[in-house]
């Protein structure tokens, strides 16, 4: 569980692949290793229509992975090839000046996350990482779930308790405002939870969004989140001024 720290203005909570990073590294393992892009999106139809859990269909992406290559050699394949979105690194940095945390709820595999950002931010980023484990035995491993959730990782269990302190703080103590980055379908449990949600351009979770009337805001990159979290920290807009499909 993340810690509970309300002293701030704002806390931003936010997915890892395909959010923070350019391509979703679990996606590169299963379309390069495993069994292919065609399979992997048919499993995603299956899940984003509600005939097939996120953990299963998870699991079963990984799986064909899984047999070809150990984890060491996933990992120095991903150090080789994913990239960074272009703006993460200045919104990060901004963050850390204005003591605004960001915390990662990943439904990929912390050992993973932990490797790409030491890589791309440097060994000294400190972002704290809230995502599932691996179990690792010589010739295999397996991903372990963060929870039972039907989600493997159920991130609104990690904000919830946030916004139950925050219900909790006096009236005329200033509250931080609650944001969430986020892509696709491992999303879905925290597109309700916090103040605004971003979600990618082009990308499952805006469909969903739509299909259930969920507010958001659109974004290419980081650049654009910063530029929105700015103006709703500043007081120049509320979050529900920078929302969309409300």
């Amino acid at each position: 569980m993340a810690t509970v720290d309300l002293n701030h203005k704002a806390i931003v909570f936010t997915d890892f692949d395909g959010t923070i990073t350019l391509t979703d590294s679990n996606d590169y393992l299963v379309d390069n290793i495993g069994f292919g892009y065609t399979q992997r999106r048919t499993l995603g139809a299956e899940i984003l229509a509600g005939r097939l859990s996120f953990r299963d269909g998870f699991h079963a992406m990984l799986s064909s992975v899984s047999p070809h290559k150990t984890m060491s050699e996933c990992r120095d394949i991903l150090l080789s090839h994913i990239q960074l979105d272009p703006g993460f690194k200045v919104f990060y940095e901004w963050c850390q000046t204005q003591d605004i945390p960001v915390i990662i709820l990943s439904s990929g595999m912390e050992p993973l996350i932990r490797a790409l950002l030491e890589k791309l931010l440097g060994p000294d980023e400190k972002i704290e990482i809230l995502a599932n484990g691996v179990k690792e035995w010589e010739g295999g491993w397996e991903i372990v779930f963060h929870d039972e959730s039907h989600f493997g990782h159920d991130k609104s269990r990690a904000i919830k308790p946030f916004k139950e302190a925050r219900g909790k703080l006096a009236e005329g103590v200033e509250k931080p405002v609650f944001f969430y980055c986020g892509d696709g379908v491992s999303d879905l449990s925290a597109a309700r939870e916090t103040d605004l949600l971003f979600a990618k351009a082009g990308h499952d979770l805006i469909k969903y969004c739509q299909a259930e009337n969920v507010p958001y805001k659109v974004f290419d990159d980081f650049s654009d989140i910063m530029r929105d979290v700015k103006s709703v920290v500043e007081g120049v807009k509320t979050a529900a001024d920078v929302a969309e499909n409300r």
